[in-house]
Parts: structure tokens; sequence; C-alpha cells
């Protein structure tokens, strides 16, 4: 069990070079800022026209149990072993090195790849309100903005985090409250003389489009929750991790719950569901609807902090990967170091580099290169939620095994073994998903090999090491 005192802290940083100077707002809001982007306030629209209001509702019910799941057997590994960058560590001492190195692989390139798509998307934004600039300007601009956010301290990381995701929050409220004055007629709407109540959930029957599609839009809703799981990655550097990741496990699972099933519950009543947000965010449609004034700019300047919020966080996620693969002597040592205010800096610069070639690679060639990156990185998230859930099962078998009891464990995940074989066997069905759907069955086309790929060059590297006669710990 880590230490969360301060003598804890002190041991800690001297040990890794990271400080725990992150609190549990910073978590959670972290981890909803992880999640709560473009994904909720432009797509979701389409959702609800594919497998209707009440059907888009029970995919997304399905997805925050997957969620919540996963997230409960993150909390008793990351309370257990509060590491930096974890999901690997857990993979390697739980699975296999071969394993752990490839889930570090497919998780980075997952945020590398969707760090470059956020800075290509502020400097699109940003040209609603200055048209006749270059996007790549503005998009230059926030690159430093977020370097610099991220390389300075983890503090002023997961303050700027905080406020980011803050913005969005109360965005979603905002719409939640003010749909429903709409829906029972407290404020009047565009197209209504009466309250809407939820009429719009039976004009057309409880499933116009039949179940079918309930399995269909699924896999984007689990993609859509992803980046929850940034809570393990931010252990390490989590003041009290024994308090802090239990209250931000349960309080970002119920929040997403209630902010994901609340909007869409609310787009559903307001707006027709095969009109809702197939061009135009559901959110400006609603806002427009009941007359709020400049409700573009407004979602255009919320949809802005979500692109930054999620760049901010891909960024520390990615750097926090590669100085958890350099600690592990799985990269070059010299990647591991930190400054004298606890940040990876050699890590951050790293990840930024390798966001940027993938942002290069999606100029110069979209329809090769940055497509089979897209491919790949597409099911990292439900590689990462499964390992979490295997690991957690060998960990509480081990810990039995060695004479301790759970009631001994700092966090005991609730409804174990049930909950972690149900993320499991859900985790596997999203993968038949994949399969099934022709739109997105090419992703394993460059998933399987990638994978082989990754496995094949640990275990070369590692017989190479032997047959020189260099052990891991050279750090080479």
């Amino acid at each position: 069990m880590s230490k969360t005192k301060s003598d804890g802290n002190a041991e800690h940083t001297e040990e890794t070079g990271l400080e725990r100077k992150m609190e549990s707002r910073h978590l959670t809001m972290i981890s909803l800022g992880g999640v709560i982007g473009t994904g909720l306030f432009l797509s979701s629209g389409y959702t609800i026209q594919q497998a209707g209001p009440l059907g888009a509702i029970l995919a997304y019910a399905i997805g925050s149990l997957l969620v919540y799941f996963v997230m409960l057997c993150l909390g008793e590994l990351s309370v257990a072993m509060p590491y930096a960058g974890s999901f690997h560590l857990y993979a390697n001492r739980f699975i296999g090195p071969g394993t752990a190195f490839t889930i570090a692989i497919l998780y980075w390139l997952n945020w590398a790849v969707a760090l470059a798509s956020e800075f290509t998307a502020a400097g699109l934004l940003m040209q609603r309100w200055f048209p006749h600039s270059p996007a790549w300007v503005w998009s230059a601009v926030f690159i430093v903005v977020v370097f610099s956010l991220n390389i300075l301290s983890v503090r002023l990381y997961g303050e700027s985090e905080f406020w980011f995701a803050s913005i969005k929050v109360f965005a979603i409220v905002a719409f939640i409250i003010i749909g429903l004055l709409a829906i029972f007629g407290a404020i009047p709407i565009a197209g209504y003389d009466h309250a809407p109540l939820f009429g719009n959930f039976t004009a057309d029957g409880l499933l116009p489009n039949g179940i079918a599609p309930i399995f269909s839009t699924l896999l984007t809703v689990v993609f859509a929750f992803s980046g929850t799981e940034v809570v393990g990655v931010a252990a390490g550097e989590t003041r009290d991790p024994g308090t802090a990741i239990p209250k931000a496990v349960h309080t970002t699972v119920l929040r997403l719950t209630i902010f994901f099933i609340g909007s869409i519950a609310v787009m559903a009543a307001l707006i027709p569901w095969h009109k809702s947000g197939v061009e135009t965010s559901p959110f400006v449609l609603v806002f427009q609807s009941i007359g709020m004034p400049f409700a573009g700019d407004v979602m255009n300047f919320v949809v802005l902090t979500a692109v930054l919020s999620a760049a901010n966080s891909g960024l520390y996620v990615c750097s926090r990967m590669v100085w958890s693969l350099a600690k592990e002597r799985m990269l070059p040592m010299r990647l591991a170091k930190t400054n004298f205010r606890g940040v990876p800096v050699f890590a951050v610069m790293v990840s930024m580099a390798g966001s940027l070639l993938a942002l290069l690679s999606s100029v110069i060639a979209a329809s090769t290169v940055y497509l089979a990156l897209v491919a790949v990185s597409g099911l990292a998230t439900i590689v990462v939620w499964a390992s979490v859930a295997v690991c957690q099962i060998r960990f509480r078998r081990q810990w039995l095994a060695e004479g301790h009891t759970a009631d001994e464990l700092g966090y005991r995940a609730p409804g174990y073994p049930f909950v972690p074989w149900a993320a499991i066997v859900m985790c596997l069905l999203a993968l038949v998903l994949v399969v099934l759907d022709e739109s997105q069955r090419s992703t394993l086309y460059y998933m399987i090999p990638f994978v082989a790929l990754c496995y094949g060059f640990h275990y070369a590297r590692e017989a190479w090491r032997r047959r020189h006669g260099r052990r891991t710990s050279a750090g080479i």
C-alpha cells in the first residue's frame, strides 16, 4: 500500500521525480475533460437520428455501465498501486511485458492522433470569428499554449484542465436546466404553442428504427466515453490517492451519466429524432429555438474550450506514458528525467513531436499514413479497458493468495468477480461490433498487424539484449 501523507509524498518525489500536486477536484475534472468533447456537443444528434430517442438513451446507458465497471476495477488498482502511466505497469505485472509494451504504445498513439486532430479543430473553430485568417496560425498558437501548460508544472496543468472542463460542465448543466424548463412549458420554444413534454419519444414508436441501431451506435458511444481512464494515469501525481481516486471514480461516472443521458433526453424531447443535429449541433438548435442570443458563438466558444481541454489532457497522458515506459527501461532512460518542478520535460517534448508528426501526416498523407494511424488508435481504448479488468482479477487473486483479505484493501471494488468479468465480456462484444460494422471493420486490418509488430519488436529487442549480454536495467 502506498503512503499518502507528507512523508509518502516526499518519498514518491524522490523515487520517481514526479510530485503529488493534484487533488480530487483536479482528478474529477481531468477525467470529465477527457470525455466531454465534440462527440457530445456536435455528434450526439447523429446517435439520436440513428437509434431514435429511446435507443440513444439505452446505448448511452449501456456505455455508462461499461465505464463504471472499468473505473471500479481501475480504482482498486490505482489505490493499491498509484503509478503514473498505470495501465502498462499493471499489465507488465499481471499479464506480461510484451502486452504491457503494446498497450502503452497503442494508448500513446491513440492520444497523439487525437491531439493532432484537436489542434486542427481549434484552428478551424477560430475561423468563425476570424474568417480571413489561416487556420494553421491558430493551431500553432494553441500548440504553444497547451505545450506551455504541460511543461511548466503539474499543478498548472491540473488547474488549467479544471477550468477548461468547468466551462464545458457549466454549458451542459445550463443546457439541461433550460431544456427541462422548455420541455415543461416554463419558457417558450419555437415550433410549439404548448409544453412539448416527451411527445417526440413516442411520435414514431419507442424504437422507430428497431433494435439493431442501438448496437451499431454502441461502438460510437463506447468511444465517446474514452478518456475516463485518465484517472489511472494521473494517480501517481495525486495527493492522497487513497481518498482522491475512489471519490473521482464515483463522481466522474455519476456526472458523465447525468450529463450524457440528460443531454440526450433533452435533445430528443425538443427536436424530432429524424432532424436532431445531423448537420448542426443539437445544442445550437435548442438554444436558437428558445431565442438565446448569439447561440452559435456561445457554443463555438464552449466547443473550443472542449477541444483545448482534450488537447491538454492528451499531451499530459502521452507524456506520462513515455515517462513510464522510460522508467521501466522500455525506452531510453533520459526520457524519464524530470525538472525541478517534477515535470518530465523530455517526455512532454517527445509526445508533442509525435502529435505534430501525426498532424503533418493528416495534411500530407491523409488517405494513407494518417488513415492508418487513426485506425490503429481507434481500438486502443477497448484494449486498455479490457486489460484493466484482467489486471484487477489477477491482482485480487494474488492479493488473496498472499494471505491478505479483501477488507485490507485501501479501496475494494464492489461486485467482484462479476464486475471485472462483465467489463471483459462487454469489451469483447464491442470488438465483435467492430467486425460486424463494415465502416469500422477496416480498422482491424491495420490494428492486428500493428499489434503483432509491437509484440515482435519487444521480444526481438529482449532477445538482442540477452544475446549481447545486456540486461533491461542497462537502460538502453
